[in-house]
């Protein structure tokens, strides 16, 4: 296959790619911030402790994890065309890209906040600040760093689970490598899609560390 006929193919390939990724990742980021806040607060000693909202966020979240990822797609099948109408095509491949990312997501956050220092978390609470005072004013702005680091490294999974999407119809580049270079015995293009991928992965990464390393200034130049 001529680069000519490539081209056209990449370009759509990564369009989708980056489609599934970014509408995922955003929706990671809706469910899983409040998920991992929420294990954090009624945990032991958390300012809601209840032990069973938080075994249950707990459970929920470990089965997300553990599922892997190629089965989770299958399973979803039916919500996913209860939802988008299809489970093929790029807005099908959202649907469990989303539920597989946001206990991933979840956990991350949940390691964050709990870096927080919990001298100032005592002291906003002495100054008479709510719970809900304390996530927003304290928790989340002392952890954004780690929250941004956590969601760079959600964005690059994602992208590695869009590339399995592409196995069941999700599309995307890893549906091309797998048509193209696996089922048509065409290597070339399955190493440019590798190529394509390792560099979209690489470029958003240091975009991460880029936003993760400003913001870490700001927060020791306030402090």
């Amino acid at each position: 296959m001529t680069w000519e006929e490539m081209r056209p193919l990449l370009e759509q390939g990564i369009v989708d790619t980056l489609y599934m990724t970014f509408w995922s990742t955003l929706i990671a980021l809706a469910g899983g911030l409040p998920l991992g806040v929420l294990l954090v607060l009624t945990d032991r000693g958390g300012p809601l402790r209840n032990v069973v909202v938080n075994k249950v966020i707990g459970v929920v979240v470990n089965i997300g994890r553990s599922l892997p990822f190629i089965i989770l797609v299958v399973a979803l099948i039916p919500l996913t065309r209860s939802l988008v109408g299809t489970a093929i095509g790029p807005t099908a491949a959202i649907v469990p890209l989303a539920i597989g990312a946001i206990p991933f997501y979840a956990r991350l956050v949940e390691t964050a906040v709990r870096e927080v220092d919990h001298g100032l978390i005592e002291a906003a609470h002495a100054m008479g600040g709510g719970t809900w005072t304390v996530v927003l004013k304290v928790m989340l702005p002392q952890s954004l760093p780690s929250l941004v680091a956590g969601l760079t490294t959600t964005f690059v999974a994602v992208i590695g689970y869009s590339a399995m999407a592409g196995a069941v119809g999700g599309g995307g580049l890893g549906n091309l490598a797998l048509v193209y270079g696996y089922q048509r015995f065409e290597e070339g293009f399955t190493l440019v899609t590798v190529a394509v991928l390792v560099v979209i992965v690489t470029v958003f990464q240091l975009l991460g560390d880029g936003a993760v390393r400003l913001l870490t200034r700001r927060e020791r130049a306030s402090s």
